[in-house]
């Protein structure tokens, strides 16, 4: 990732004491927090309406209100207006846009039925489509970066191909979801992944964690869930399955679409050779489109038309379909310009290094665990919105006993993307699972409790964090250059002894 102002946002916006009053008390700042919960909730739960855009109109009517609290009108505003200017929130914007260009272009080509194709022609069974499921899923999430967007894509391909087959169906469903958010693990062009690294501040060196170096060090972690995950789903499957084969997965299915998978893997290898996103979605870009018109996926018109006045085209399309996103981070970072100039950052860092367990490494990690699992279940699992809630607080106790911003960023985003994003009940994700398996013919509907001990990714990625909290493996120190080192002793910082 490009560098940035190596100044975090919190000490931009924070003077040495803090300069918005709100009525009554400081706890009052939290009223935006407590509105855009409540607007997660209804969204989600009440209306089941999975749309980032209106999340976004949530967060801003929740800065409306919260304005009503505060002791200087203006200066609540003048609070907003530093949240969102803050260095991350333009980073993260403006590598959002340029990535939704290039997910939207593995869309229009139908990666996806691709992978429908070699499952067609390997002859899958109840008890390996679910485990093909799994796998095909999560290399479509990493292609397109999007988890929500994965799944509205997935479902329709694999579930009903899938239910034909024989496969169970809270176990094909668990599937499609499990890959899906294993992909926006992963995936170097996941917002996810960007808004984790972006709020990772180097100590040694101005910037912000690199996503190459992210992706690179957290792939151990979600590697060995994912295979954890897989041998589940294949045991579960051949218990839950009838076992029968059919030729045929879907009529659609072809492998043209397969040849999209070079200009992903080009944008993924440039990523981690330069580091540099912005570098790494141009060859993408550029490779894509030239793969996609020479392959005869795509033409001149999805790349860029007018119809009708309007503009046409995946370009187009991508940066529209990003908005909603982009508007998100807009209203969350207003939040948080809210919640840091109100002293409240200040107080829950002070609050937690205070409570003498946070000092050591090991301890450190554990905060950032449970607090990040514990905002993104109060986000209803959005862990974009929880990751840049609580990614300056990860920040700020992670790099003061020396943990490398790489470190940092993958405690925080892997606990984030567990247990705590398919919590029942608030879990957007199941929300979505159910949702979209409704109205096959033959197949009870599936509620959020059939769902959540199918999500196996998640749930494997979990247990795998917590033994690499409680172990130290990965374990990483901030080095003299800013470079990942293994010996406490060798960090840029005194580290305490015990890790």
């Amino acid at each position: 990732m490009t560098s940035i102002a190596s100044q975090t946002d919190s000490e931009a916006m924070s003077p040495d004491r803090p300069w918005l009053e709100m009525r009554g008390s400081w706890l009052f700042a939290f009223v935006p927090v407590v509105c855009f919960v409540i607007s997660c909730v209804a969204l989600f739960a009440h209306y089941k309406a999975f749309d980032l855009t209106g999340l976004a109109a949530g967060g801003i009517v929740s800065l409306l209100i919260g304005a009503l609290f505060a002791k200087d009108y203006s200066g609540f505003w003048d609070a907003v207006m530093r949240g969102i200017a803050s260095p991350t929130s333009v980073t993260i914007i403006v590598i959002l846009f340029v990535i939704g260009m290039f997910s939207e272009l593995v869309k229009v080509t139908n990666l996806s039925s691709g992978f429908v194709w070699i499952g067609n022609e390997v002859g899958l069974n109840g008890t390996t489509i679910v485990v093909f499921t799994f796998l095909a899923v999560c290399l479509i999430a990493m292609a397109t970066g999007s988890s929500i967007g994965t799944m509205f894509t997935a479902f329709p391909i694999f579930f009903a191909g899938g239910i034909g087959l024989g496969a169970d169906p809270a176990l094909l469903a668990g599937a499609i979801i499990s890959g899906a958010i294993f992909g926006d693990n992963l995936a170097p062009i996941s917002d996810t992944t960007i808004i984790s690294a972006s709020t990772q501040r180097f100590r040694t060196k101005e910037g912000s964690a690199d996503i190459a170096g992210v992706v690179r060090s957290r792939a151990r972690y979600s590697l060995v869930a994912a295979a954890i995950a897989a041998a589940l789903f294949l045991v579960l499957a051949a218990l839950h399955g009838n076992g029968s084969t059919s030729g045929d997965v879907a009529d659609s299915a072809s492998a043209k679409p397969l040849i999209m998978l070079v200009p992903v893997a080009l944008l993924m290898i440039t990523s981690f050779i330069t580091r540099d996103i912005f570098k790494a979605i141009t060859v993408g870009l550029i490779t894509g489109i030239a793969t996609g018109l020479l392959s005869g996926l795509i033409h001149g018109g999805d790349v860029v038309g007018v119809k009708d006045g309007a503009l046409t085209g995946f370009i187009a399309s991508g940066v529209q379909n990003i908005i909603g996103t982009v508007a998100l981070v807009i209203a969350v970072f207003g939040i948080m310009g809210v919640l840091t100039a109100a002293g409240v950052l200040d107080r829950a860092i002070g609050a937690l290094l205070s409570s003498g367990w946070v000092h050591t490494p090991r301890g450190a990690e554990v905060a950032i665990g449970l607090g990040i699992t514990a905002t993104t279940a109060m986000f209803g699992g959005v862990n974009s919105a929880s990751m840049m809630t609580f990614g300056p607080v990860a920040d700020d106790i992670g790099s003061r006993v020396g943990l490398h911003p790489y470190r940092r960023c993958n405690v925080m985003d892997s606990f984030a993307m567990g247990l705590s994003c398919v919590i029942p009940f608030v879990s957007a994700f199941l929300f979505i699972g159910t949702l979209l398996t409704t109205g096959y013919d033959g197949v009870q509907p599936l509620t959020a409790l059939d769902l959540f001990p199918a999500v196996l990714y998640p749930l494997s990625l979990t247990v795998v964090m917590v033994v690499a909290v409680a172990t130290g493996w990965g374990r990483t120190f901030e080095g003299p250059d800013g470079t990942p080192v293994r010996d406490p002793r060798d960090a840029a910082v005194a580290v305490p002894t015990s890790v």
